[in-house]
């Protein structure tokens, strides 16, 4: 037994902060390799199909707005995801936050016939976000009463959001006109205006730069700020400089989950009008990679928002012109998702390689 290897993950002291840093760069050069690989898998020129990628939809007035369009639902859980990871609270659980702000939405949007329509827009807006916190409470107090992990349980909740989105439309909240698992559609009242004649983009767009922009504001320029930052920075002294840290954990969770439900709300507000089982196209999980490719930072976000929504307009018209995927976008997010989180779990464990007394290893060596 003396050549058997034992590997174990540990919680590192301190977080890596080198792994933090190369985040960005190594996200952005497995976006290209994929679709590199494909690119030549498909006997497309390279060139070519960059441009087709990057260029192309910035190129016309309705690829454009696309590319905002596609967007607009990043911003939100970007966002989200953006200011729990600078408190110290690794909200994994976006995407579920996601589709029970859209569940809440969509109940109170077939509730507000009769209501002004700017009160049955905040209503959805307002449902989305209240939806949201409630699904990001308990995994928040038992990160904060208990100290277990909120990656494993904010996670280990998205695919029972995803149930009970399938449950409701399966069930008591099947269309009874179509007969299809979707829901009834909203009241036209509570439904997003678009801020541009001859396109898709909605309020919800608007209220996505609103949120990033307080955000900002809050992080950068309050005390408030200070504090979220400190604690995500070292819990511990900011416990020992006086921080509520348990407190503020609470509230970031809270807030993440909101801004992450408002994102549901404006899927079924401002493009579905209803609810359905693809209301979300992984916007929670793809909303990591917006966050930590931007960085953490609200200015972050914004860019790789739109970095993305271009790769994902991009790609359909690769696909008609070049005969490329029109998947490829979904498997590139996918792969930078896997990616991120990884280099995300790397930053907090290490590595540690075991062997047997005896062995020639010593105990204790880690990567």
């Amino acid at each position: 037994m003396s050549g058997v290897i034992r590997i174990r993950l540990e919680q590192r002291p301190a977080p890596a902060r080198w792994l933090g840093l190369a985040v960005g760069p190594l996200t952005i050069v497995v976006t290209f390799v994929l679709t590199l690989g494909f690119v030549f898998a498909a006997g497309a020129n390279p060139l070519t199909a960059y441009r087709t990628f990057i260029v192309e939809p910035l190129t016309s007035r309705f690829t454009l707005l696309e590319v905002l369009v596609s967007a607009t639902p990043l911003l939100f859980t970007g966002a989200a995801v953006a200011i729990a990871f600078r408190a110290g609270y690794w909200n994994i659980g976006a995407e579920g936050q996601l589709l029970v702000g859209a569940i809440a939405a969509t109940w109170a949007g077939t509730h507000v016939g009769g209501a002004p329509r700017v009160v049955a827009i905040a209503a959805v807006a307002g449902a989305g976000a209240v939806g949201g916190a409630v699904w990001a409470l308990a995994p928040a107090l038992m990160r904060v009463h208990l100290s277990i992990d909120e990656v494993v349980t904010t996670l280990l909740l998205n695919p029972v959001a995803l149930l009970l989105v399938t449950g409701l439309l399966n069930g008591p909240w099947r269309n009874p006109e179509t007969h299809f698992p979707e829901s009834k559609r909203i009241s036209s009242n509570a439904q997003f205006p678009q801020i541009l004649p001859d396109s898709r983009l909605h309020l919800g767009f608007v209220i996505a730069l609103v949120i990033v922009g307080i955000l900002w504001f809050v992080l950068g320029r309050t005390a408030t700020g200070l504090r979220l930052r400190a604690s995500g920075l070292s819990p511990e002294a900011a416990r020992f400089a006086g921080i509520g840290v348990g407190r503020l954990l609470l509230g970031t969770a809270l807030t993440s989950g909101a801004i992450a439900g408002i994102a549901g709300a404006s899927e079924v507000a401002g493009i579905n009008y209803q609810l359905t089982d693809g209301i979300s196209s992984g916007f929670g999980y793809t909303g990591i990679v917006v966050a930590t490719l931007g960085g953490l930072s609200m200015l972050g976000v914004v860019v790789a928002s739109l970095f993305l929504g271009d790769l994902v307009v991009g790609a359909d018209s690769a696909g008609l012109e070049l005969g490329v995927p029109s998947q490829l976008a979904d498997i590139v997010k996918g792969a930078l998702l896997l990616v991120v989180i990884a280099l995300l779990v790397l930053r907090r464990y290490r590595l540690s390689f075991r062997r047997p007394a005896g062995g020639g290893v010593e105990p204790g060596s880690s990567a």
